[in-house]
């Protein structure tokens, strides 16, 4: 019988769509484990979700691209409440700026944070939710499926984590493991004024008006909805399915799109 009360792990829980994450999954009642390297932020959380809903949050300062740091996450997790039912890989990092340009180091970080950061914590996870029939999460992009001119190093570890999340899926297609990859569109959130430029610098501004954007609320309503269907993907735009669609059957003509896209860009490098 499934449980009703569930715990869900969250990573990138101080802000943008992991917050709202959280927000959702305490009023659905469940437990909440968070981790995030703005512990002030996490436990504000922690305090209203507790005092507005009632539920048992636990909250760990950690950078989720330190192994160490995923491995102390989920065995806290899973100690402190007993069971871990659904594990949402949030956590991440965006750039812009021409390869070419591009420190070597940036694309790295990316890497460590997108893709490892996903790698690690599903690795000392898998065994307890494979236990429950449970659910992994990657929250990617449609850069996961379709390469952004000036987005190198993040459409790189989208893919990656794509591709990962795709094989994990079918060595688990017997043992029940529910594995999702949720692409939001451009949502409004933190993650564009902390994207890195060429040399690793967070940029603190974003090149679109965050108020035409999808809210980060209406984000976590998605993923948590298709958890419960147990969905495969969840490719939440129209421009967003209409991208897949065209990039896989013209993908010369997706490359013109997208081009004319990151083209229009305030500051843009192909402007």
């Amino acid at each position: 019988m499934e449980r009703l009360k569930k715990t869900i792990a969250i990573t990138g829980a101080s802000s943008g769509i992991g917050k709202s994450i959280a927000i959702e999954s305490a009023k659905r009642g469940w437990n909440i484990s968070c981790i995030a390297r703005n512990i002030e932020a996490l436990n504000t959380l922690k305090e209203y979700l507790e005092n507005d809903y009632g539920v048992k949050v636990l909250t760990i300062e950690g950078d989720v691209s330190i192994e160490d740091n995923c491995k102390l996450f989920i065995n806290k997790t899973i100690n402190h409440f007993g069971c871990l039912d659904i594990l949402i890989n949030n956590a991440g990092l965006s750039m812009r700026g021409l390869f070419e340009e591009t420190d070597l180091s940036v694309i790295k970080r990316l890497m460590d944070v997108n893709f490892w950061g996903a790698v690690y914590c599903t690795k000392y996870a898998l065994p307890e939710l494979i236990k429950n029939k449970g659910s992994v999460v990657g929250v990617s992009s449609i850069a996961g499926f379709k390469g952004l001119p000036a987005r190198t190093g993040y459409s790189a570890s989208k893919f990656a984590l794509q591709g990962f999340l795709e094989s994990l899926r079918n060595e688990n297609l017997k043992t029940g493991l529910h594995v999702l990859i949720a692409c939001p569109g451009y949502t409004e959130s933190n993650i564009r004024k902390t994207a890195l430029d060429n040399a690793g610098v967070a940029q603190s501004e974003t090149p679109l008006d965050e108020s035409k954007l999808m809210s980060s609320e209406k984000v976590a309503r998605i993923i948590l909805k298709a958890i419960d269907r147990k969905r495969l993907y969840s490719i939440m735009t129209l421009q967003g399915k209409l991208a897949v669609f065209i990039n896989k059957w013209f993908p010369k003509i997706a490359d013109k799109l997208t081009y004319n896209v990151i083209k229009k860009e305030p500051n843009s490098p192909f402007s």
